[in-house]
This record gives C-alpha cells, sequence and structure tokens, in this order.
C-alpha cells in the first residue's frame, strides 16, 4: 500500500520569495531535505506533497511552522520547543516594530530556522519509519 507524507509549511509573506528570512530559510531547507530522502521514500513506496499555506500577518505566531501529515514537528520530536525571538524581517513585512517570529529550542541550541536534521526526522517519525 501507497503511502504519502504531507508536509505543510507555513509562513507570512506572498511566496518563499517574500517571506522573512528564517521562514524562507526553513522552506529552502525542506526542499533540500526532500530532494536528499526522494530516492528513499520512493524506494519505501512513499509520495511526498507539500502544501504551502501563505498566513496573514496576523498569524505571525504560526509562521515559520512545518506540520506533517497534520502533525506539527514539535509535536513529532521530543523535546523541542517552541519559543519567539525578534525578527526584523517580519517587522517589515507586518509592519508592526518588535515583531517576533517562531523559533525552535532543542538540545539547549535555539534554531530561528528549521535545521535538516529535524526535518529529516519529523519525516521520518510521521511515516513510522524512525
Amino acid at each position: 500500500m501507497k503511502k504519502e507524507l504531507v508536509i505543510e509549511w507555513k509562513h507570512i509573506g506572498s511566496d518563499i520569495d517574500n517571506t522573512c528570512e528564517r521562514c524562507h530559510e526553513t522552506g529552502m531547507t525542506l526542499a533540500a531535505v526532500l530532494t536528499e530522502i526522494s530516492m528513499l521514500l520512493e524506494m519505501e513506496g512513499v509520495s511526498v506533497r507539500v502544501v504551502e499555506t501563505v498566513l496573514p500577518n496576523e498569524a505571525v505566531a504560526e509562521s515559520n511552522s512545518l506540520l506533517f501529515n497534520g502533525v506539527p514537528i514539535e509535536e513529532l520530536l521530543e523535546g523541542i520547543e517552541v519559543t519567539t525571538t525578534p525578527c526584523c524581517s517580519c517587522s517589515c513585512i507586518t509592519c508592526e516594530e518588535d515583531t517576533e517570529c517562531r523559533a525552535l529550542r532543542y538540545n539547549g541550541e535555539e534554531y530561528e530556522a528549521i535545521p535538516p536534521d529535524l526535518i529529516g526526522r519529523a519525516a521520518m517519525k510521521a511515516l513510522e519509519m524512525e
């Protein structure tokens, strides 16, 4: 039976070129990770669909997030904590001073963009391959 992995990438801004810097980096990293693991997923009979959800500026708190088959990365991987940090490019997009954007804390490190190893692990976990 063929499995499907649906990854939803949420961000503010009109598209990948017009979003905040960290959301842009997360989107580019997601594309790179999927290119890297696509052969493995294909061999396992998994099809991948990426859904890009452009959020209104008021939803900046949901921006820079990834959901794997509807489950947020922070719920899939143990030890991830969602936090926020000041984001100048979000401030420019929303025209609001001191805008904060989502970031992740994992193993004592803070990540403004979601790193490739967490994306890959979350994809495998969502598919019950980890």
